[in-house]
């Protein structure tokens, strides 16, 4: 399947868990297109040494915000994948700097370079007329993908649950504290998919059979409370697990209290608000446009804590 996918594919933000995963399924496939991987510093490059095919793979440190140096490394670029992006904003990284800002560059730079497409992974309630920080930023960012001359494919997910992913290891925290306190009680609707069904929709919308200029849908097979999603974690993992609840307004005071006096705050009024909303999406356009099946939820959280499983 991947070798469908030809000429060299910059990622920027190649160091995250998508990226890596990107990279290491491209290099599983010697048919595959090779990798120009961004990131920000020698760190992140550093940390990309543990991956396959090293040979087919060059990491550059750029500033993602940085058009002169995206437009240096795109060059020889077929298309782009972009994984930039955050949840939490803190007093140092805003979410302009991590959303617009990187877009607009990247934009420029692929147009300048000649580039045939970029994909993008957002998130589900991504709007620029949100209210909420997190999504407004994310809708802008996506609206200056789509308004590229450059055809982009916009990706919006949910939760992905993969080995290492932050969500993921905020879900085993919950559903192995013996109790967990969740707000609401936990009756937020999750969506969540697995990492590697992600990286198949990324690799399937560089092809010129998807349409540039896409925004596409995605979330997993089901929707569940997130209580529902503890449950099931705790099941998986061989663990028993009680519950109490938080009020959203003891929540939202306990962010801004946060917010206020911390300069990197675990929890933010923005973050909490993408946490809190509902995902409920049908996929089955998305899976037959990327030509895709998705994994069921049970499989994919063995998968995800595959070395804490009890099955």
């Amino acid at each position: 399947m991947l070798g469908a996918v030809t000429g060299r594919i910059l990622i920027t933000g190649a160091n995250g868990h998508l990226g890596r995963l990107v990279i290491r399924a491209l290099a599983d496939d010697p048919s595959a297109a090779p990798v120009r991987a961004v990131v920000r510093s020698q760190r992140a490059a550093k940390s990309l040494d543990d991956l396959p095919s090293p040979e087919r793979r060059e990491v550059r440190i750029i500033n993602y915000a940085d058009r002169a140096g995206l437009e240096d490394a795109a060059h020889g670029c077929n298309a782009a994948i972009h994984l930039v992006g955050i949840l939490k904003q803190t007093r140092a990284n805003r979410y302009e700097d991590a959303h617009e800002r990187p877009a607009e560059a990247l934009t420029l730079a692929c147009a300048a370079a000649g580039m045939s497409r970029i994909v993008h992974t957002s998130i589900h309630g991504a709007n620029a007329a949100s209210r909420n920080g997190c999504l407004a930023s994310r809708g802008r960012a996506d609206d200056i993908l789509l308004a590229s001359p450059v055809p982009a494919v916009i990706l919006r997910v949910p939760m992905v649950l993969g080995p290492s992913d932050a969500a993921t290891d905020a879900l085993r925290r919950q559903a192995t504290a013996g109790r967990t306190s969740l707000v609401r009680g936990g009756a937020t609707l999750e969506q969540p998919i697995a990492a590697a069904d992600v990286v198949a929709a990324l690799l399937a919308a560089i092809r010129p059979s998807v349409p540039g200029d896409t925004l596409i849908e995605l979330g997993g097979p089901e929707s569940l409370t997130h209580r529902a999603l503890v449950k099931r974690t705790a099941t998986i993992l061989g663990r028993e697990v009680t519950f109490g609840s938080t009020p959203l307004f003891a929540a939202h005071a306990f962010a801004w209290l946060v917010e206020t006096f911390s300069a990197n705050p675990p929890l933010t009024r923005d973050m909490l608000g993408v946490l809190e909303q509902d995902d409920r999406i049908d996929s089955q356009p998305a899976c037959q446009m990327l030509s895709i099946e998705l994994t069921p939820l049970d499989d994919a959280l063995r998968t995800a804590f595959k070395e804490e499983s009890a099955l």
